[in-house]
């Protein structure tokens, strides 16, 4: 466990599910729940294992069953207790549309919710989720986010552009919405890295690490967890950079070593909470001023 004591209340986590492995809501509820964060579980999609160890039954969540939980979510006599949603993988535009009304009754109770948008599109691959899917997460759900963790690929769907230097992905990043941006594999600085690249009002980061070939799946699931379970520690925002890529890096070094095909978090918990890893941090010109030139 954290030795920092996180703060009161639980985060809802929504995302897919799989029988087997560590991503999606396997990958998050686990880092949530290790730093010490109550969490409410909603999967969105339910798998026997990640699609891209071959075809399998896939469930979707029936969107009127969805919403009704949602509702439920809402009405709930505990839902004081919450204070920050995350959500994932998204099985239908319909469940984007509830994720945004949750949300907004969550903010008519506390305007501080705190909410992180991880818009899972694709990858360089190109979209894994119909272009329907991907409006409704850009439309819908960008507006309200707090915070966005969407990879290179994504950011440059999402922007309409290609982003070949992280001056551009800052640039996008500023325009994507949210006041504050994660982006993973940015472009590196170091040679056989790559790269967490961070905005907010106050800071443009990178933090680069050593590139890892044919890392397990569920390690842009298990970002936006840590990141996010370190900001509601209160952690700056570099140190929650800093600790969070730390312990992603780690737990996918630690995985390829035992030749995983998922990542291993159950024999890695302590990368979670004490990462050891060393994660170069730099400090980039921050759009705001570079526009001011």
């Amino acid at each position: 466990m954290s030795d920092t004591p996180a703060a009161p209340g639980a985060v809802i986590v929504i995302s897919s599910h799989v029988v087997r492995g560590a991503v999606g809501n396997r990958a998050a509820v686990f880092a949530l729940e290790m730093l010490g964060h109550r969490v409410w579980a909603l999967p969105t999609v339910v798998l026997p294992w990640h699609p891209g160890h071959g075809r399998s039954t896939r469930m979707t969540m029936p969107d009127e069953d969805f919403r009704s939980i949602i509702d439920d979510l809402v009405a709930a006599p505990w839902i004081g207790e919450v204070r920050a949603v995350l959500s994932g993988y998204l099985g239908s535009p319909e469940q984007a549309a509830a994720v945004a009304g949750l949300v907004k009754a969550l903010r008519r109770r506390d305007p501080a919710l705190f909410y992180a948008c991880d818009p899972i599109l694709g990858d360089a691959g190109g979209l894994y989720v119909p272009v329907e899917i991907a409006g409704a997460i850009r439309d819908l759900l960008l507006p309200l986010a707090t915070l966005a963790t969407p990879n290179r690929f994504e950011l440059s769907w999402l922007a309409g552009a290609s982003l070949e230097t992280n001056a551009a992905i800052l640039d996008a990043a500023v325009d994507l919405g949210p006041s504050r941006v994660l982006v993973t594999s940015a472009i590196p600085m170091m040679s056989g890295g790559t790269g967490n690249l961070y905005l907010s009002g106050r800071h443009a980061l990178l933090a680069e690490h050593r590139l890892i070939d044919n890392p397990p799946n569920g390690t842009g699931d298990l970002l936006s967890a840590v990141f996010l379970a370190r900001l509601l520690e209160g952690l700056p925002e570099e140190r929650a950079l800093q600790m969070a890529t730390a312990s992603v890096y780690e737990i996918i070094a630690r995985s390829r070593k035992r030749d995983s095909d998922e990542l291993t978090l159950e024999q890695d918990a302590s990368s979670l909470a004490t990462p050891m890893a060393m994660v170069q941090m730099r400090r980039l010109m921050h759009p705001s001023q570079a526009r001011k030139k």
